[in-house]
């Protein structure tokens, strides 16, 4: 049996598609091999050989040479084998060319098949594969269409689609069909209904690679992000630090007239930044993650892991932000658990005065609104 055409076509899916020859040809075999079975008998040893250099598929039968024969479609006597070839014996393998006269319509509907199937299975993979490669990522999408509050987005140079769910949305951004919007892929799934690629703007990890792509010096590793906490659309803090005494790390975050930060707050919707400079010193470390309050002083415990900050009555407000936010982002910031308390209830402490306070912060009410467990892992400097 003798196809250029057929052969040619591989060719050109190889070149193409970039999709292996070899690939096809071997998944060719087997399922030629099935097909032949089906038409000729399951219990018949046999092999569909495809030969590109020549052009040609052929088909052999196997029969072991035995003494006695049980099974005809498998074993072949010794005298009959030796009038194929007289240096056969017992135990041998008799190989032979079958007729493909009647099995050429059979073969030809199966090959197609198994092209089809195996080009879009490849073609799959092979988006996988590179979708893979941008987890964790910044793409550029366009919005296609809004179903239910949950947006489907198209993702640049692929026919693969992204889904933002609403939780995954920036509360108060609207979108229309056709926007160009920038997202953060947090996870890559590859199901039965075909690959599914999560996307995300209300994510720290959104925020993290922002601040990657806008200032060059976090790209290079001399400045480095500590830890990251949001509130999506309303504020985040971000802390960091760097090794290095001639930079300043909030200074070169901000950039030149606050055109950095400037351009990474407009992407976030207008949400408000603060940066903080990291130390290894918590008392220290505290008091800045509460910017843009201003800190009388800082106390901690050890044990417990809380601290109780002093602040002046007119910043009590702005030291714990609205319903608690500012003290609850400074808490899942540094990881403590932080107590406000105004400058008067120190020095009035036997008075009946309200104290106006965020009385000792639990774990749930610390790192309460987490979305998932990034939220409030440390990010390492070595995926900075």
């Amino acid at each position: 049996m003798i196809n250029k055409d057929f052969f040619q076509a591989l060719e050109d899916l190889e070149n193409e598609k970039k999709i292996n020859k070899e690939t096809f040809i071997a998944t060719l075999e087997t399922a030629l091999t099935s097909a032949y079975k089906k038409m000729y008998g399951e219990a018949k040893s046999a092999m569909v050989k495809l030969n590109p250099e020549k052009a040609t598929i052929r088909i052999f039968s196997y029969k072991t040479v035995v003494d006695q024969v049980q099974d005809p479609d498998k074993e072949i006597s010794l005298s009959e084998a030796r009038l194929i070839k007289k240096s056969y014996d017992i135990g041998d393998i008799v190989q032979t060319e079958e007729s493909t006269k009647d099995f050429g319509r059979i073969a030809a509907q199966t090959a197609k098949q198994v092209v089809m199937q195996k080009l879009k299975e490849m073609e799959r993979q092979m988006a996988l594969n590179e979708l893979s490669e941008k987890e964790d990522e910044i793409l550029t999408t366009i919005v296609k269409r809004i179903d239910n509050g949950t947006i489907y987005l198209q993702l640049s140079n692929t026919h693969t689609e992204g889904v933002m769910l609403p939780s995954d949305q920036i509360p108060g951004e609207k979108y229309n069909i056709g926007d160009r919007v920038k997202v953060y892929v947090k996870k890559i799934k590859d199901s039965f209904k075909g690959t599914q690629v999560q996307v995300t703007r209300s994510n720290i990890g959104f925020v993290r690679k922002l601040f990657e792509l806008e200032i060059p010096e976090i790209t290079s590793g001399d400045i480095k992000i500590k830890n990251i906490s949001r509130d999506p659309g309303n504020r985040t803090k971000v802390a960091v630090y760097t090794e290095k005494a001639n930079i300043d790390p909030i200074g070169t975050c901000v950039g030149f007239h606050g055109q950095r930060i400037d351009t990474i707050t407009s992407e976030l919707n207008g949400e408000k930044i603060d940066l903080i400079e990291y130390s290894d010193d918590p008392l220290e470390y505290i008091a800045k993650s509460l910017s843009p309050a201003t800190v009388i002083s800082v106390e901690t415990n050890e044990s417990l892991h809380s601290s109780r900050v002093i602040v002046p009555d007119d910043k009590l407000s702005l030291a714990i932000g609205k319903n608690g936010q500012n003290v609850r982002l400074a808490a899942r910031l540094t990881g403590w658990k932080i107590e406000v308390k105004p400058a008067s209830s120190i020095q009035n402490s036997d008075s009946n005065q309200t104290e106006y306070e965020l009385t000792e912060l639990n774990d749930e009410d610390a790192f309460a609104g987490f979305n998932d467990l990034e939220d409030i892992t440390p990010i390492d400097d070595e995926e900075n």
